[in-house]
This record gives C-alpha cells, sequence and structure tokens, in this order.
C-alpha cells in the first residue's frame, strides 16, 4: 500500500545540485515525502551539509556528494557513492545547472561550450551512469529545463540553446529507455530564492498570475512527476505563472 502521506517512502533519490535554491526545495520535498535523499554539490559543501540535517530530520536517509557534473569521472563515483550508501536508486533529478547574461555577439566559444557543458552535456552523463540502477528498480528521471528553453530570450542565448537542447534530451530519454523508465522535464519561468531576487519586479508585472515563482513551486512540480503513474512520460511541464504565454 502506496502512503498518502508519504508517497515516496522505500524509494531513494538522487538530486543534482541539491545543496541550495530550487534543488534544495527539491530534495527537501522528496524527503516529506518519505524517500531516502542524496544530493550532489560542487562547492557549497556548508549549504549542501544543511540541506542534509534537513533532510534527516523528517525521518530519512542522506547523502551529501561532492560531484562535478562536468567530468563523467566525478558523476559516476557519486552514482557509485550513493548506490553503495542507500542501496539502490529509484528517482533522479538532474537540478544542477549553469546561468549567465551576455550580449550573444560576446559570447564566446568557450563560454558557448560551458554552458552544454553543464546544462546538457551534464544531464546526459549522469543519467547515463545512473541507468543501469534506474531500469532495475522502475524508475524516473526528471529534468529541470527552463522556460528560456521555450522562448528566446536575447542576452541568454547560449543558456537558451542549452536548455532547449535538453528539453529534446528529455523526450529523446522517453522513448529510447521506456517502458522501464519514465522521463519528464520542468521548464521553471522566473523563480525568486533567497539569493535571487531583487530587480525581478518587472517580470511579476508581466506575469498573468501577477508574482514570480518560488522554488516551493518547482518543488512541487516535481514531486507530481516523482510520484504520478509511471505511464507519464516525455512531457514538458512549464512552472512559469503564464508568463511564457
Amino acid at each position: 500500500m502506496i502512503s498518502l502521506d508519504q508517497p515516496l517512502a522505500g524509494k531513494t533519490a538522487l538530486v543534482t545540485g541539491g545543496a541550495k535554491r530550487i534543488g534544495r526545495a527539491i530534495a527537501l520535498a522528496l524527503a516529506d515525502a518519505g524517500a531516502d535523499v542524496a544530493i550532489t554539490y560542487r562547492g557549497s559543501e556548508a549549504d549542501a551539509q544543511k540541506t542534509c540535517e534537513g533532510i534527516r530530520e523528517r525521518g530519512v536517509k542522506s547523502l551529501a556528494v561532492v560531484c562535478d557534473v562536468r567530468a563523467e569521472a566525478s558523476i559516476q563515483a557519486a552514482v557509485a557513492a550513493t548506490l553503495a550508501e542507500l542501496g539502490k536508486l529509484d528517482l533522479l533529478v538532474n537540478n544542477a545547472g549553469a546561468f549567465e547574461t551576455l550580449a550573444l555577439e560576446k559570447i564566446s566559444v568557450e563560454q558557448w561550450d560551458a554552458m552544454f557543458e553543464t546544462n546538457t552535456r551534464g544531464p546526459f552523463l549522469v543519467a547515463k551512469a545512473a541507468h543501469a540502477a534506474l531500469k532495475v528498480a522502475g524508475g524516473r528521471i526528471l529534468n529541470i529545463g527552463s522556460l528560456g528553453g521555450i522562448h528566446p530570450w536575447a542576452t541568454h542565448a547560449h543558456y537558451c540553446t542549452s536548455k532547449a537542447a535538453l528539453h529534446m534530451l528529455s523526450m529523446t530519454m522517453a522513448k529510447a529507455w521506456a517502458p522501464e523508465i519514465s522521463v519528464n522535464c520542468i521548464a521553471p519561468g522566473m523563480v525568486v530564492t533567497s539569493e535571487v531576487g531583487a530587480g525581478y519586479e518587472e517580470f511579476a508585472a508581466k506575469t498573468p498570475m501577477k508574482r514570480n515563482g518560488s522554488a516551493a513551486d518547482v518543488a512541487a512540480a516535481a514531486l507530481f512527476f516523482c510520484t504520478a503513474p509511471h505511464f507519464i512520460t516525455g512531457q514538458l511541464l512549464a512552472v512559469d505563472g503564464g508568463l511564457g504565454l
């Protein structure tokens, strides 16, 4: 029987970039739903440990693993550590990402490649490393895309293009790895957190819901895909308050 209060009891999740902001909110939401949660971090060790404390306070297991999603060996080590510590893997949330504002004509080849290295190649490599465990578990992958991958933002060309590629990768994964693994994607709009928020009032005014999004809004959508029927796959959900309309 699945508990209505804790629908993910007995499940294990891995959230990349789960130390803070949206990743932290998703990790805590999955823990609230009963899942044991591992998170990865690159440079935010103190934040990662704080998030793990929050996860454990919810009565489930937690693990923080250093991981650079730009490096395949680092990814493989993080997935192996998760499996060794928590025993299995049911849910993968590819949240780690990069963001940069820059005029299109000023983007260097190095900056273009770095954006894809993190936002597109990273989720591919993490999913590839987790594939065998997820296939055994009949698991799920959730990729965190962006409204910028649906609508072009003139000063974020490399970011928008990398996220559009991630959206297509999500759909490709859904077809390639069915029926064992379901794969979906969330495209957040303007999301305000304690670290990011000042100066974005103009977006709230343009949004039909008359506010910017929160990390909790994205986490709720993530929880939906992690608990919804496994039959739902290959979907892209904008969590933007109607900003993209």
